[in-house]
């Protein structure tokens, strides 16, 4: 019984991995589930005290149940069934195309990541790129909001960098769940937005079958009061100018609304603006009518090109933060006051009637939106520059100039913010010198003028703020 035996290499490293896959499955991975679960409890009871609106029930419920429970919801169901039907393919195809939508809808929210890893990195991005900024907060309309209901943040949209400054300046409040688009499934990327609890949406989706398990995504969540964000625009802003609200969300988050049973829905309008867009050149260039195609080389050198200026400049200490990035919050708008006050119920109108009113209600919020948008001190040396073409200004010009504006713009009840006359005048100075360090401007004999190849660039910073003109 004391002799040795002899077995192939390979079965041995065949043995030793289901030993090893042993030893995780019974120790290791339960005592990490265990450690994490702890830790996240303790984060889930520190902010507990200190959130505005608590994280609800459903944020917490483990994703693979709420799969289930969306892949099963009885209308989802019965779209499979006529799905099938319409296709003639089995209904259990058909249902596994859906599990695959629910899986790649479905968002993980992970507390700890979302306060500990999600917040410092947006925080720090923040503060890194901008001089950030908040204002306009009526403080006691907020403390009027009830708590049990669904908060929907509805913002413009004029930068990729509005998912991280807005979830960085709300996580005092309330967590965000955003929808994102295709360009955030890029791994590991989609794995860190997910455990944030953002949900992917595919755009312009032509697949009914999608769209109505999206459409009960989006309602389950709502109906259960989670704290949403939503771009009403659809995309990013390509001139700079707000634009016409897209309808979709905004419809599947009441198409079901009984104003009288379930909780109230409150919009709060964020208006969001920067001295700089950092894709503010591609987002031009896509209004082009046969834009030029840029190889993956070309967008790669591009990017690597603007990472190592930046940190030679930082080097040599040279670099400057982009400018202000700055957050507006507006008066909250209570779903149940606005069907009260217009005698519509979204739940009992058809199609064409509803979508109408969604229009409606839109509008309503794309202008409260626009009423919050902030006015920054760059936007307005532009318009001032594009107001007189290639007129060259001394730097006292424009600033009289904006201050003109100012005043008008405080007329008409733009939220401009009450700073000292000191203060206006070096701001104006420093967003001259933003825009001539991005050569908008050309100066000569310590005058300033609009860079005529570089007036796209202009006006699109211009168009931030041109509602105000436009009424």
């Amino acid at each position: 019984m004391t002799g040795d035996i002899t077995i192939s290499f390979w079965i041995f490293i065949l043995i030793a991995a289901l030993a090893i896959m042993g030893l995780l499955d019974r120790i290791l991975i339960p005592s990490t589930r265990w450690f994490l679960r702890r830790r996240i409890n303790r984060v889930l009871n520190e902010i507990g005290t200190r959130l505005d609106i608590e994280i609800r029930p459903f944020q917490l419920t483990k994703r693979q149940v709420l799969i289930d429970r969306l892949v099963f919801d009885p209308q989802v169901m019965q779209a499979i069934k006529t799905y099938a039907q319409e296709r003639d393919m089995p209904q259990e195809v058909v249902q596994n195309r859906v599990m695959l939508y629910a899986r790649e809808i479905v968002p993980s929210f992970n507390a700890y990541i979302y306060f500990r890893i999600g917040y410092w990195i947006a925080k720090k991005v923040a503060r890194w790129l901008y001089r950030v900024r908040v204002g306009v907060i009526p403080e006691e309309q907020y403390a009027a909001v009830d708590t049990d209901s669904t908060v929907v943040f509805v913002m413009n949209h004029r930068s990729n960098m509005d998912y991280i400054l807005v979830a960085f300046l709300a996580a005092e409040r309330t967590t965000l769940s955003y929808a994102v688009g295709e360009w955030a499934k890029v791994w590991p990327l989609h794995m860190l937005i997910r455990a944030m609890g953002a949900f992917f949406v595919r755009r312009n989706s032509g697949d009914d079958l999608y769209r109505k398990v999206l459409e009960r995504y989006i309602d389950m969540a709502s109906r259960e009061g989670v704290c949403q964000a939503v771009f009403l625009e659809g995309g990013l802003s390509r001139d700079g100018r707000l634009r016409a609200p897209k309808l979709g969300l905004m419809d599947y988050m009441l198409r079901h609304f009984d104003p009288q049973t379930h909780r109230d829905i409150i919009f709060i309008p964020v208006g969001i603006n920067y001295d700089r867009t950092i894709e503010d050149r591609s987002l031009l260039r896509a209004l082009e009518p046969q834009p030029a195609k840029r190889s993956t080389f070309f967008v790669m050198r591009t990017t690597i090109g603007f990472i190592v200026r930046n940190l030679i400049q930082m080097t040599l200490q040279r670099w400057h933060r982009f400018g202000f990035a700055c957050v507006n919050f507006g008066v909250p708008i209570s779903a149940k006051a606005y069907c009260r006050e217009n005698q519509v119920r979204f739940d009992r109108l058809d199609r064409p009637e509803r979508f109408q009113q969604i229009q409606r209600l839109s509008e309503t919020l794309m202008t409260a939106v626009a009423g919050v948008v902030p006015i920054l001190p760059l936007c307005l040396v532009a318009k001032v520059f594009l107001d007189v073409a290639e007129e060259p200004l001394d730097i006292q010009t424009v600033d009289q100039r904006c201050r003109a504006m100012l005043l008008e713009l405080q007329r008409s009840g733009a939220p401009v913010l009450e700073i000292s006359h000191s203060t206006q005048t070096q701001l104006i100075a420093e967003a001259v010198g933003h825009l001539h360090l991005r050569h908008m401007l050309l100066t000569t004999a310590e005058r300033y003028q609009a860079n005529a190849t570089e007036l796209p660039l202009l006006r699109y910073y211009a168009n931030a703020i041109a509602h105000w003109w436009d009424k």
